[in-house]
């Protein structure tokens, strides 16, 4: 899509949010609820395409994704009613003589950006909310999980004209000319660098934001912990969708004389859960694509090569140092001359 297009598409939105149809209670509901006759017509085909960008099968496509945003669904067709209501608030002693009451207000023309990690539930979950909180929205799925984006696509064309859905794809460019123009909210979920930008370009038009990023999640393991029980949710939370999720397990923090037992609960339960094999396990996935395999083997690469070597420098630091009494640059000297 070209940036007049773009354009052109958010004035059409922004015309149509204008004219009210979406301030409608039962507008919003009946959207909805094409929205989940359409999820479930295509249940079959959203698992395929899931499988193609990321190896998942079945029962993990529906477990993280297909089954999350038709929870969500029911959940707002059965509140949608009661969350648009006007609620009566306590009026201040000032303005006895009023009336005081808030009032729910749909924001105007969104935009949901999603990433490729869990394609489908990221994009279509924002996109339940928004609806029913009675706005329109452009979804803008990454490029890196094209099948799973393709059909959204597909499935969004079905349901709603694009004066009130729309879904722009393409890369770098097009997320450019989308957020270079003026949205009424932004919905982002991705890396933290992308969100910088994000949030660059909604200042300029003081556009509210919601941010969903990536971040470090470690694990603490007390010593009163159920180890094995400790290992089993790790193990599960760590390599489910292949370690690609935002709050998967990093690193551990654990008490040092449960360490050798938590070890080999996890190695136990690796076993247990992906086989001896578990890149020949028929449910496991894979990395999204080449460019991030070739990043994470280069990390490993610089580990498994070149910890070692620091870790003996390390070691000849504190000897050195403890057993002649050197000073600290001496004792590089020495280390690099090793």
């Amino acid at each position: 899509m070209t940036q007049a297009e773009i354009k052109q598409l958010i004035q059409k939105q922004r015309t149509f949010f204008h004219s009210d149809a979406t301030l409608d209670v039962e507008y919003r509901i009946h959207a909805l609820q094409k929205l989940k006759a359409c999820i479930l017509k295509y249940e079959n085909e959203i698992n395929i395409a899931i499988r193609a960008d990321l190896g998942k099968c079945a029962f993990e496509s529906y477990m993280c994704e297909t089954g999350l945003v038709l929870s969500e669904l029911t959940y707002m067709l059965k509140y949608t009613r009661k969350f648009s209501k006007e609620r009566t608030v306590r009026t201040p002693l000032a303005q006895f003589h009023s009336r005081s009451y808030q009032k729910p207000s749909p924001y105007g023309v969104t935009l949901i950006m999603s990433p490729w990690n869990y394609p489908f539930m990221l994009t279509i979950e924002p996109l339940i909310d928004a609806l029913a909180a009675g706005n329109t929205a452009i979804l803008k799925p990454s490029a890196y999980s094209a099948h799973t984006t393709a059909l959204i696509s597909r499935m969004i064309q079905e349901c709603f004209d694009e004066k009130y859905v729309a879904v722009v794809t393409g890369g770098r460019e097009e997320n450019n000319f989308l957020l270079n123009e003026h949205f009424d909210y932004i919905f982002f979920t991705g890396s933290q660098e992308v969100g910088k930008e994000v949030m660059r370009h909604a200042s300029n038009h003081l556009t509210p934001i919601t941010l969903e990023l990536g971040g470090k999640s470690p694990c603490i393991v007390h010593k009163s912990a159920d180890i094995r029980l400790a290992a089993k949710r790790i193990v599960f939370g760590k390599f489910l969708n292949c370690g690609q999720t935002c709050v998967a397990p990093d690193y551990i923090y654990c008490d040092r004389t449960v360490k050798d037992k938590l070890i080999k609960e996890l190695k136990k339960q690796i076993q247990k859960q992906y086989s001896k094999q578990p890149l020949a396990h028929k449910e496991y996935g894979k990395i999204i694509n080449l460019k991030h395999f070739d990043r994470i083997y280069s990390v490993v690469f610089i580990f498994v090569k070149f910890i070692p070597k620091f870790a003996l420098c390390r070691f000849l630091l504190i000897f050195f140092k403890r057993r002649f009494k050197l000073h600290n640059s001496k004792l590089i000297i020495i280390i690099m001359i090793f």
